[in-house]
């Protein structure tokens, strides 16, 4: 073997760029000599950041919430309801393969490999509010070396990544594109599933800003998803890959929740129909739904929309159609009152399920927010109740506990979000309190009508009569 064959196996702290042979830079990985640091904590990021280090063995994960680094460095996950993760997060901590940081500077400063997987909102202006990311790309500026690679989970705009990321970086630290790289690798995960998602329930998609990029960002996530990667031509088709995905479900659900509002007029069960017309092949219409709430779908149309000057109206007509749905859910509240002749003023509704999904916390763009104003600006008192939660402060309801539904005396109720939990109501019990109940709006089609024993209206389906 020669002198340059032996320092070829010679374990490397960086894989951009390295001359060594893949199956040295693989083995360094793996073996902990090529430190990682994820940026962002959160629901995905700990999870990300989990299988880095059980992967590789020498995670950093910062995050400027000191409470959230301290429940880490504590051996604790401060993400609830996602299976398997306090278990790993604590294994994971006590040998060492994963610690945390307040100071993101101190973790670029020590890492090769930089993973930024931070929150990416929209204003009330709805314009991409890329302000988190901005900070900590200046902050992994601040440490990036030769050699480093650096790669973007969030979800972004497309071309962000290369026309906003790239010369952010460069400027910071004062390297060159070909000193370190830069890659877009999307996060494919929801909550609830987190680990098995990373881990390889879908291949990784990967898309550098060069080719090098590409190569060791594939590299990398080859060893951590067993459904391996889906390298494509460039960061920015990555980027428009990941906000493709969520615009073709508001642009479905959109479908779904305009055909349902049609069931009345029709005089059919909709929701019969979508189900008949999907056993075609070609054929895959979602469900329809009270509204589309969370952190993804409600807001991915407007990286394309607001960015970019070409005309967008079928993604503006979809999330104007989806963003209708609280207000339909609300009036078919008012509309079953009045036919009991219960004024919605008068009237007493209980909402059932306030986070946006089954099983998971998130409140963000849940429909039961604009529901339950809507109701409580027409004058009716609105309970609402959901197992996730532990403050409603950002919904205009009284929060009850599930056992205290058979102590209310409600003239409504609506299913909102169909948590488990939900499964054992005792409809018999409601109806011994609320003699003046007169009408069940079910959002997810998820109630029996034989169960409920009042007047249903279903979104999608109709009136049980």
């Amino acid at each position: 073997m020669t002198e340059s064959d032996m320092a070829a196996q010679e374990p490397v702290e960086s894989i951009y760029g390295t001359s060594a042979d893949e199956a040295t830079q693989r083995a360094s990985f793996l073996n902990g000599d090529v430190p990682v640091a994820v940026y962002g904590l959160g629901k995905m990021g700990l999870p990300l950041a989990s299988v880095f280090a059980e992967t590789s063995g020498n995670v950093t994960g910062a995050d400027i919430d000191p409470h959230v680094v301290e429940t880490i460095e504590d051996g604790g996950s401060h993400v609830k309801r996602e299976p398997g993760l306090e278990d790993l997060v604590f294994e994971l901590v006590s040998e060492q393969s994963l610690t945390a940081t307040t100071e993101p500077r101190e973790a670029a400063a020590a890492a090769s490999v930089h993973v930024i997987i931070v929150p990416t909102p929209i204003t009330d202006e709805k314009e991409p509010d890329l302000a988190i990311l901005d900070a900590v790309v200046e902050d992994i500026g601040t440490g990036l070396e030769e050699g480093d690679l650096v790669i973007v989970e969030c979800t972004v705009p497309p071309q962000t990544t290369e026309q906003r990321v790239l010369p952010a970086l460069e400027e910071t630290s004062g390297l060159e594109l070909g000193e370190f790289g830069l890659a877009f690798c999307p996060e494919r995960t929801s909550s609830g599933r987190a680990l098995e998602d990373i881990r390889g329930a879908y291949p990784k998609v990967v898309g550098g800003v060069d080719e090098e990029s590409t190569r060791a960002a594939a590299l990398i996530y080859e060893e951590i998803n067993s459904k391996g990667v889906l390298p494509v031509s460039d960061a920015t088709t990555a980027e428009s890959v990941k906000v493709f995905e969520g615009l073709y479900r508001d642009v479905n659900i959109a479908l779904a929740n305009e055909l349902a509002r049609c069931t009345d007029e029709l005089g059919i069960d909709v929701n019969e129909a979508i189900e008949t017309a999907n056993t075609q092949p070609f054929c895959d219409i979602h469900d329809p739904g009270p509204g589309v709430g969370g952190h993804c779908i409600p807001y991915y149309p407007y990286f394309l929309i607001k960015p970019f000057d070409s005309p967008t109206p079928l993604l503006e007509t979809a999330r104007s159609v989806n963003d209708t749905m609280p207000a339909f859910t609300g009036e078919k509240v008012r509309e079953g009152l009045a036919a009991d002749g219960t004024a919605l003023e008068e009237a007493s509704v209980l909402l059932l399920g306030l986070t946006y999904r089954p099983g998971v916390e998130e409140i963000r763009a849940s429909p039961s927010i604009p529901i339950s104003k809507q109701l409580s600006d027409a004058g009716a008192t609105v309970y609402g109740v959901d197992p996730m939660l532990d403050s409603v402060e950002e919904f205009a309801l009284e929060q009850i506990d599930l056992e205290e539904i058979y102590d209310l005396e409600v003239d409504a109720v609506v299913m909102v979000t169909p948590h488990e939990e939900f499964d054992d109501i005792r409809w018999g019990d409601i109806h011994r309190n609320s003699n003046n109940l007169s009408v069940v709006i079910d959002g997810r089609q998820t109630l029996d009508e034989d169960d409920v024993g009042v007047r249903q209206y279903t979104i999608g389906s109709g009136y049980d009569e």
